[in-house]
C-alpha cells in the first residue's frame, strides 16, 4: 500500500492503462474488462485490475495535469513495480486539419512545464514513447479499422490561459499535433524507471478552429482509443 494508492501488492497488474478521469477507468473496467475488482478509492481516484482476452490488466485513474499525473506514476513504479504504463486521453487539436475524434498516438512529448528542467538542471530532455508499445499500438489500430496520427505533442501545465493565438503558434508551425496535459511527465518518469509509457490521445477539441466534440460524440471515440491501448497490449504481450 502507498500513500495515494490503497493496493496491497499483487493486486495491480504490471500493465497500467491510465485515466485522467477515475469515472472512465470505471467506465473501462466495467464495459472492457472481465472479473475486475477495484483495489484503490482513496480520494476517489479509482483503481481496478480485470482481464483482457485472458491477459491481466489494471486501469489507474490518475486526475489531470503533470503534477497529479506524477504522483500516481511515481507511486505504481515504485511500489508496484509496473513495467508498462499507457496514458489513455484527451487532447485539443493544434492543427486545423485535426478532425474531432481522431486519435493520436504520442511520438515524443514538448512541455512548458519547469519540473522538467528541474530535474535536468535547467536543460531539456526529450521524452520519447517506448517504440515497440508505439509500433504495436500502430498495428492495433490497423487491425481494428481506425486510422491514427503519430507525433509530436505538447504538454501544457496550464487548461485555462490568456487568449493569445501567439502561444500556440510557434507549436503549430513545427508540426506538433496536439496539446495535452501529462504526457510529457509520464514519458519522462518511464524513461527514469526503465520502464515502457504510451500516450493514446482523442482529440476533443481543435483549438485553431475553435471546434469541439459533443459529449455522444466523445464516448464513441473514447472507446476507439481504448480499443487500440487493449489490442496494443495483446500484440506485445504475444
Amino acid at each position: 500500500m502507498s500513500l495515494h494508492i490503497g493496493a496491497e501488492p499483487g493486486e495491480i497488474a504490471e500493465t497500467v492503462l491510465l485515466s485522467g478521469d477515475p469515472l472512465r477507468a470505471k467506465f473501462i473496467a466495467e464495459n472492457l474488462l472481465e472479473d475486475a475488482v477495484c483495489y484503490n478509492t482513496v480520494r476517489n481516484m479509482l483503481g481496478f485490475t480485470g482481464y483482457h482476452h485472458g491477459k491481466r490488466v489494471s486501469v489507474q485513474g490518475s486526475g489531470m495535469g503533470q503534477p497529479s499525473l506524477a504522483i500516481y506514476v511515481h507511486e505504481l513504479l515504485q511500489s508496484y513495480k509496473v513495467k508498462n504504463l499507457v496514458r489513455i486521453g484527451t487532447c485539443g487539436a493544434l492543427l486545423p486539419d485535426i478532425r474531432l475524434g481522431e486519435i493520436i498516438i504520442a511520438q515524443g512529448a514538448c512541455t512548458d512545464s519547469n519540473a522538467s528542467r528541474l530535474q535536468f538542471n535547467g536543460l531539456d530532455f526529450a521524452p520519447l514513447a517506448d517504440f515497440n508499445m508505439l509500433l504495436k499500438a500502430y498495428e492495433s489500430a490497423g487491425k481494428e479499422g481506425i486510422k491514427v496520427r503519430i507525433g509530436n505533442v505538447f504538454s501544457t501545465d496550464l487548461f485555462y490561459f490568456k487568449n493569445d493565438p501567439e502561444r500556440w503558434k510557434v507549436w503549430s508551425e513545427h508540426g506538433v499535433l496536439c496539446v495535452d496535459m501529462e504526457t510529457s511527465a509520464l514519458y519522462t518518469m518511464a524513461a527514469a524507471a526503465n520502464a515502457r509509457a504510451l500516450s493514446i490521445l482523442t482529440v476533443s477539441d481543435n483549438i485553431i478552429t475553435g471546434s469541439f466534440s459533443t459529449s455522444k460524440d466523445r464516448e464513441q471515440s473514447l472507446i476507439d482509443m481504448v480499443r487500440i491501448a487493449l489490442g496494443e497490449l495483446d500484440l506485445v504481450n504475444a
